[in-house]
């Protein structure tokens, strides 16, 4: 046995010193008061390193802070006792409580306390490399494993006192099994991370009493297993648990038959289930029930022979990753290391795809570990040994940074923080001295698993020579072709037919060389099948021909298509899964030169670069009226822009609400600047005079979407109460202000030769509709202090001033603050919005879950939530407000005024809804209706949202609708 202190090996970092050396001291006074802990108070006073790991690790992550000052024996413990012996008596120790427990309580206390165990010793073993990246993935694995077991095992007992199992006594229960999916199927489970699992069983084998129902059974039996381990109580929680990778879970109850689970398997089983299935492990229950269930699933998991479905699934996901490689730079703030480019799912999808691809033949190549994988790949000759090397290099670092990022708050992110002070949290954690330093480290492994990553597809099997192709002959009713179009999802195949003749026709300038058509006819096979698997196909191709009827040659773009399918897929991704960026493409052919530019999926511009962008644009204008036209131009562009980059994957939906906030405040600005110009022309200036724009709503909250119209309030101040504008035409100072509104509205709103730029709300200034447009500042706050409703207080929420000089600004933010803070009466705010949110069901209610903002649980109740929970706070905690809904549910979390289980079903269903909305707002014009909808787009919901498939996806929505409903009825009603 070695203890504990004597292996520590490293240790990160020290973030904050003042909250290291407080930490210490707080432990040294709890083991100096008690003589147990006299070895571990020895350690801590005789043992830099025991320091230096402690004061690292617990000033850099709160959460293992506060597991070490709520039990310092835990601590103790750690220090002195050998890990890898600590972790096995643990798991004895907690079993022999859950077989005395004879409570759901009982058990469930003992769980969640066998959990803080194990996150302690494994948080402070992983940072202080007492065990290796592997060793402490598979501890945590090792407890998800017990947990489940012994959960398992209390319920059957419980059944079997309660008489709905009979027969004689078995050690362990029969007929009913848990597989774990995923990571914890690996032995790889991060640190704060979900258990997948599914549960399947087989009636004959369990035993059960004659009038007892199995399925109702063992979907209760299933449920309250979920309960045990992931309900939030008094002692935390055990493990989340997410049972959605099971047979079609929009369908299905969450345990199934072995009978149903292979019939589906063999009958529907899809690839991605294929590929999901090959870390499948048998955790709990009936173990040689489970392992000869995995047995039978053999041949549908490896196949002897790659069938053409399986190798086409493989190209759908190359076109998927190409969609992304070489589009734009790594970056490091906010990148997800987990399905961010070059990250830990790049390196799964890198082994899982060759194991696909030859296990069927190689058997030694069925391996649940990534990591032993690619060791068996490179040992078989399968990838060279440099490959597997560094792709198990980037593995081990990416799955320690995962750890890190997790240890800070025990929360499931996977994203690397925004903000610089939260990165260099990460960095210490990570052991390194500064975030310059880390980042470079991150950046040179993403940058290594990328180049693997995009090389893999190059050795890939080809499509066989049987896969659909179209040679168009020269009669438009030709049958075999219209039904090769047909089979390709072409709804008008004559259509198709016409558009493609006129171009090899040479009808169009694009197509007049022999040079252009011959380019044109080697990828018009890929070109086809690509616009076939679009949402729209035949809106793609209509509008891919509006593009060419425009383009003056055609040379080079064919031979970009050509030579890059994944650049077709998004072309034609933007004009048949988004039949609202189609249009605009339809109209504006030149903006497709921004698509081709190599640099394009790089960075979003910043806020200074769009400022520049239209200020430099606007400069240009020859008058006012080509100045809106301008300002058009620069708006759509970019809009168009953001809008690829959420087709293609390339930004998440808050990156995108974010970027088209960021140009919807640019716009206002220098339109609001022009304006005052246009004004102060005409009519000179009010002395004293200036004017704010307040954003509120989307806007104010950086959720924008493609279709967000702008909430708006105008305040501004003048000196004195009749100040006139010195100028030609003199006006009144209120009059004066109330032009400028009305003409910043025009300007943003009326359509020119170039279109409009947004549709404006005033509805939210001080009376509505009733007040006037333009606010006094003395108004503005008198009306806040005195007179505002309480959904006005909610709006206040999100409000953020946008344009105006500082010290207006600075007023108008000091008023929000100061009335967001005021004491409230929570029991009548809390009636106030019951009464506007019953109003809003009573005009526009739906059970349609699609109908995201509406529909109960939806956006609406979780902003009301937030909103709710903001101001009846702010006034003890300040710190809780944010324009933003996710920022806010982090702030309110961290104040103490949600839970975390609270916390973890509100912030992921905001961002769930965020990336839903995002896509439907940006490729439909109209309501989503799944029957109607055509595969790709929802792929796309699907993709967006992180989900297998889009029947996983609805399952998932349906339950997080109603848990954010639950939530609203239990916090605000």
């Amino acid at each position: 046995m070695t203890a504990f202190f004597e292996r520590i090996a490293a240790h990160p970092a020290i973030y904050d010193g003042a909250r290291g050396a407080d930490i210490l001291d707080t432990l040294t006074k709890a083991f100096g008061g008690d003589e147990s802990f006299a070895p571990a108070a020895a350690l801590l006073r005789d043992q830099p390193k025991v320091r230096d790991l402690l004061a690292g690790s617990l000033s850099g992550a709160p959460y293992l802070a506060a597991l070490a000052q709520r039990d310092p024996r835990l601590v103790a413990d750690c220090l002195s006792r050998d890990p890898d012996l600590h972790l096995e008596q643990a798991g004895a120790e907690v079993g022999a409580a859950a077989e005395a427990a004879t409570s759901p309580k009982e058990i469930m206390t003992a769980l969640r306390r066998y959990k803080r165990r194990i996150a302690l010793l494994v948080g402070l073993a992983d940072l202080g490399g007492v065990w290796p990246t592997e060793g402490a993935l598979r501890a945590m694995s090792v407890a998800a494993d017990t947990a489940v077991d012994r959960a398992v095992e209390f319920l059957f007992r419980r059944a079997r006192e309660a008489g709905q199992i009979v027969g004689p006594p078995t050690a362990t229960p029969k007929g009913y099994f848990v597989i774990a999916m995923g990571k914890l199927g690996g032995h790889e489970l991060n640190y704060s991370s979900d258990i997948d699992i599914i549960v399947f069983y087989d009636a004959d084998q369990a035993g059960l009493a004659p009038d007892i129902e199995p399925s109702a059974f063992f979907v209760r039996l299933t449920r309250e297993l979920v309960r045990l381990l992931q309900e939030h109580t008094g002692d935390g929680y055990v493990f989340r648990t997410d049972l959605r990778l099971r047979p079609d879970p929009g369908a299905t109850q969450v345990a199934l038959s072995t009978d149903a689970g292979l019939t589906y398997y063999e009958s529907f089983g899809q690839n991605w289930e294929r590929a999901a299935l090959i870390k499948a492990r048998v955790i709990a229950g009936d173990i040689e029930a489970g392992e000869e269930f995995l047995r039978q699933l053999a041949p549908f998991i490896w196949r002897k022979y790659l069938d053409f479905a399986a190798i086409a699934d493989i190209h759908a996901m190359k076109r998927r990753v190409h969609a992304h490689k070489g589009h734009g730079t790594i970056a490091v703030a906010g990148h997800d290391i987990k399905l961010g480019r070059g990250g830990i799912r790049d390196i799964e999808f890198f082994a899982q795809t060759q194991q696909l691809i030859a296990g069927g033949r190689h058997p030694e190549l069925r391996l649940r570990g990534t990591i032993e994988t690619l060791n068996e790949l490179a040992q078989d000759g399968w990838i060279e040994p440099k490959t597997a090397e560094e792709l198990t290099e980037a593995y081990l670092f990416l799955r320690r940074v995962e750890n890190r990022l997790q240890m800070i708050g025990d929360q499931q992110t996977h994203a690397l923080p925004d903000e610089p002070e939260e990165l260099r949290r990460v960095a210490a954690l990570s052991g390194f001295a500064d975030a310059d330093t880390f980042a470079d480290a991150i950046v040179g492994e993403l940058a290594a698993v990328e180049a693997h990553y995009g090389a893999l597809f190059e050795k890939l099997p080809p499509l066989p020579e049987s896969a659909p192709s179209i040679v168009l002959p020269s009669d438009e009713g030709d049958p075999a072709a219209l039904a090769a179009l047909e089979r390709l999802g072409f709804g008008n195949p004559q259509q198709a037919i016409a558009a493609v003749r006129a171009w090899q026709s040479g009808r169009y300038p694009a197509t007049r060389s022999e040079r252009a058509r011959e380019r044109l006819s080697e990828f018009l096979p890929s070109l086809l099948d690509t616009f076939g698997r679009t949402a729209e196909p035949d809106l793609a191709l209509a509008t891919f021909d509006k593009v060419m009827a425009e383009m003056p040659a055609g040379v080079q773009l064919f031979s970009l298509l050509a030579a890059n399918p994944s650049l077709l897929r998004l072309v034609a991704d933007i004009m048949g899964t988004a039949p609202r960026l189609a249009a605009i493409l339809g109209r504006r052919p030149r903006l497709l030169d921004a698509v081709l530019d190599p640099g394009f999926f790089g960075a979003l511009p910043t806020p200074a670069k769009l400022k520049e962008l239209a200020v430099k644009a606007l400069d240009q204008a020859f008058d006012y009226q080509d100045a809106l036209d301008r300002s058009r131009i620069v708006g759509r562009e970019q809009g168009f822009l953001i809008g690829v980059r959420v087709i293609s994957g390339t930004i998440t939906a808050p990156q995108a609400g974010a970027a088209y906030a960021t140009l919807a405040e640019t716009l206002i600005s220098t339109l609001a600047a022009r304006v005052e110009a246009e004004l102060e022309r005409q009519h000179g200036r009010v002395p004293g005079g200036q004017a704010a724009v307040i954003a509120m709503g989307k806007l104010g909250g950086r959720e924008m979407t493609a279709a967000s119209d702008l909430d708006l309030i105008t305040v501004h101040d003048f000196a004195g109460e009749s100040a006139q504008s010195q100028g030609p035409k003199s006006l009144p100072g209120s009059q004066y202000y109330t032009r400028f509104t009305q003409r910043l509205i025009a300007a943003l709103s009326a359509q020119t030769a170039e279109g409009s730029l947004y549709q404006v709300d005033m509805r939210l200034r001080p009376s509505g509709s009733q007040g006037p447009v333009a606010t006094k500042l003395a108004s503005f706050i008198d009306y806040q202090r005195n007179s505002a409703w309480t959904w006005e207080h909610l709006a206040l929420t999100r409000a953020r001033v946008v344009s105006g000089p500082p010290e207006l600004r600075q007023t108008i933010e000091r008023t929000i603050a100061e009335v967001l803070r005021r004491p409230r009466d929570r029991a009548q705010v809390a009636a106030d919005v019951g009464v506007m949110r019953n109003k809003i069901e009573e005009e526009k209610g739906t059970r349609d879950i699609w109908d995201l903002k509406h529909v109960r649980g939806g956006l609406i109740d979780i902003e009301f939530l937030t909103q709710f929970l903001q101001v009846v706070s702010a006034h003890e905690h300040p710190e809780v407000l944010d324009q933003n809904t996710v920022g806010a549910l982090n702030k309110l979390l961290q104040a103490g005024m949600i839970t975390l289980g609270d916390a973890e079903m509100l912030i992921p269903a905001a961002t769930l809804y965020q990336a839903l909305t995002q896509c439907l707002r940006l490729c439909l014009d109209k309501p989503f209706v799944p029957d109607e909808a055509p595969r790709a787009l929802k792929d796309l919901l699907a993709r967006a949202s992180d989900m297998p498939d889009f029947a996983t996806l609805e399952a998932m929505l349906k339950d997080t609708l109603g848990a954010v409903h639950e939530l609203y009825e239990r916090i605000v009603a």
